[in-house]
């Protein structure tokens, strides 16, 4: 699949705004089974100071400056992007045991395996509590196969927890959506990532966005017309697996992935610094994932 998104953050100030510090996770990372065509930014008003890196994940990260005085501020990122279903993955793990995957982790010495190491361990927002550990060990019976494992997982997820915007904020600990049983996508990454590093695998928090709308026939997913949040397990000599809590599915070519990190603190579509001496501001945030065609002239275009 070829999807065109676009990404429309705009705040509007109580009162003017001199400077504007900002860094924005808006572009899609090219990996194995998504490629980016096109990917831009655009800042209004025009920022005086603009670039870009690499983060120490690989994410694409943006920074800019606006030192003119504005009561709004509005940024786009607009990308073109190829997509493959992560699906093809399962296969390849088969009946793997999921305690075979966390230990040969701990043995392997090879790159891929080092690298997905730092993801067993606690993060900012992200520490294994006892709860979080409980709940989600009652899919990992021993000797289970890892990939039917995370499929219950999700499943459950889906059943269990409600979709609830404006129930929990950035800062919710784990225990407290679990308690609740409600948040959003990105409180069900995070309690999930939660309980499987406390059993010893390697998880990272991956954002991106859904397909706003379906294709005929399929029902619409959680979560599509706003910034979007899923885990990825990692199983070595395999690959990454990745995994949607919140619409209880493994990820397919319906999504983009943006950046991926230990959890939601350090890939944040948008954070950033502004001086003013007023208290209040309004935001507003579009998202809009819509299919290409392949015979569309501006995919050409771009591909070429």
């Amino acid at each position: 699949m070829t999807y065109r998104v676009v990404h429309r953050t705009h705040y509007t100030y109580e009162s003017e705004v001199s400077a504007s510090y900002g860094e924005a996770h808006l572009m899609p990372r090219e990996t194995q089974n998504q490629q980016p065509y096109q990917a831009t930014l655009t800042v209004d008003p025009f920022p005086e100071h603009y670039r870009e890196r690499r983060d120490f994940f690989g994410n694409r990260v943006a920074h800019f400056t606006v030192l003119e005085n504005h009561r709004e501020l509005t940024v786009t990122a607009t990308s073109v992007v190829d997509i493959r279903d992560r699906r093809e993955i399962l296969p390849r793990v088969g009946d793997l045991a999921w305690e075979d995957a966390r230990d040969e982790l701990r043995r392997d010495a090879a790159p891929e395996s080092l690298d997905a190491r730092q993801f067993v361990l606690a993060s900012p927002a992200v520490g294994p509590t006892a709860a979080a550990v409980d709940y989600v060990g009652r899919s990992f019976a021993p000797g289970r196969p890892i990939v039917d494992a995370l499929g219950e997982l999700c499943s459950r997820f889906h059943t269990e927890f409600e979709f609830s915007p404006g129930a929990t904020t950035v800062s919710t600990p784990v225990d407290e959506v679990l308690a609740r049983r409600a948040g959003v996508c990105q409180d069900f990454a995070h309690l999930s990532m939660s309980g499987l590093r406390g059993l010893g695998l390697a998880v990272r928090y991956v954002s991106g966005y859904l397909e706003t709308d379906p294709p005929p026939g399929e029902e619409k997913l959680v979560g599509a017309d706003v910034s979007h949040a899923w885990v990825s397990v990692f199983v070595p000599h395999v690959g990454w697996v990745d995994m949607d809590p919140t619409n209880g599915q493994f990820v397919n070519n319906r999504y983009v992935t943006v950046a991926w990190g230990r959890d939601y603190s350090d890939v944040p579509p948008l954070k950033g610094v502004i001086y003013t001496e007023g208290e209040g501001q309004r935001l507003e945030v579009t998202v809009d994932v819509t299919t290409i065609p392949d015979d569309d002239p501006v995919l050409a275009q771009v591909a070429s």
